[in-house]
C-alpha cells in the first residue's frame, strides 16, 4: 500500500528509469563522438586515437571536404535566418493572442497550434507543392527551407513567450502607465525586459530546431549547395561513409552543447537581474 501511495519514493524507480534512459539516448552519440578521433576509416574497429579526420587528412578530412563544410555553412545560414525572422514574430503574435479579447481569438490560438500537432511529412510535402506551383518564382532553395523552418518554428516561440506573459501578468505595464508611460514606451522599457529569458529561450529553441531539422528541408532542398548536415548525414550514411562523417555529427554535436550552455548562463544572469531589481523595488516601497 505504500508503494501504491508513492510509486516515485523508495526503491527511486523514477531515478533509475530515467538514469537508464538517459544512458540510452546518449551513448550512441557518444559512440559517434568517440570514432571521429579513430586513426583508421573504420567505424567500428578502434584503430588509436588521432586528428585525422577532423583536419588531419589533407584530403578527406571534415574541414578539407568542400561537401561537408558546404553542409555546415548551410545549416548555420538557415539556423541563423529563422531564428532572426521566426523569433520577432512569434513574439509580436504571442503578445497579440495574449491580449486578444475579441471575436475570433479561440479559432487564431487553434490555428497557431496547428505546426506543432501536423506530421511534418505532411508540411514538407505541402509546402514543397506550394513552392513549385503557386510560389515558382521562389522555388526550392534556401530561402525556401528558411521559410518552410520559420513556419513551424514560430509556433514554438509562441508558446514560450506566451507562458511567460502568463507568469509576468499585466500589473507591470498597467503601473507604467498609471505612470504616464505611454504604450510604446511600456512595450520597450517594460514588457521587452521582463520577456528577456522566453525571448532568448525561443532563439535557442529556433536554432535547435533548424539544425536537427531533416524532412522540411530536404524536400525543400534544390541541390547539392542546399544540403544541410541531416540531408547529407542522410545522404551519406547509405554508402560507405568515412570517419569525417562522424566528426561532422561531433562538430554539431558541440555546437548544440554549446548554445545550451550560453542559453543557461544567460537566462541565470537575466533571472538574477530580475531578482534583484525586484528585492531593490521592495525596498523602495518600504522606504
Amino acid at each position: 500500500m505504500s508503494w501504491l501511495r508513492n510509486p516515485w519514493g523508495k526503491p527511486r524507480f523514477l531515478v533509475a528509469v530515467t538514469t537508464l534512459y538517459v544512458v540510452w539516448s546518449v551513448i550512441p552519440v557518444l559512440i559517434a563522438v568517440v570514432f571521429s578521433f579513430n586513426n583508421g576509416r573504420s567505424r567500428s574497429v578502434w584503430q588509436g586515437f588521432s586528428l585525422r579526420w577532423i583536419n588531419g587528412d589533407p584530403n578527406t578530412s571534415l574541414f578539407h571536404d568542400p561537401a561537408l563544410v558546404r553542409a555546415m555553412e548551410q545549416s548555420f545560414k538557415l539556423a541563423a535566418l529563422a531564428m532572426v525572422i521566426a523569433t520577432p514574430l512569434g513574439v509580436a503574435l504571442a503578445i497579440g493572442l495574449q491580449r486578444w479579447r475579441g471575436r475570433g481569438g479561440t479559432a487564431a490560438n487553434v490555428l497557431m497550434l496547428i505546426p506543432l500537432v501536423t506530421p511534418e511529412l505532411v508540411m514538407g510535402v505541402g509546402l514543397f507543392l506550394i513552392f513549385t506551383r503557386l510560389f515558382g518564382f521562389i522555388g526550392r532553395g534556401t530561402w525556401a527551407q528558411a521559410i518552410g523552418q520559420v513556419t513551424f518554428s514560430i509556433s514554438y516561440v509562441v508558446v514560450i513567450v506566451r507562458g511567460r506573459l502568463a507568469s509576468i501578468g499585466k500589473e507591470y505595464e498597467e503601473a507604467a502607465a498609471d505612470l504616464g508611460a505611454p504604450p510604446f514606451q511600456v512595450l520597450r522599457r517594460v514588457l521587452m525586459p521582463l520577456l528577456g529569458p522566453a525571448i532568448f529561450s525561443s532563439l535557442i529553441v529556433v536554432f535547435a530546431l533548424s539544425i536537427d531539422d531533416f524532412v522540411i528541408t530536404q524536400w525543400l532542398s534544390f541541390d547539392q549547395t542546399t544540403e544541410t548536415v541531416p540531408v547529407k548525414i542522410y545522404s551519406s550514411a547509405r554508402t560507405a561513409p568515412l570517419p569525417s562523417l562522424n566528426a561532422l555529427a561531433s562538430v554539431m554535436v558541440v555546437v548544440t552543447l554549446a548554445s545550451l550552455a550560453l542559453a543557461y548562463v544567460v537566462y541565470n544572469r537575466f533571472a538574477r537581474n530580475q531578482g534583484e531589481a525586484a528585492d531593490i523595488g521592495t525596498i523602495g516601497g518600504g522606504l
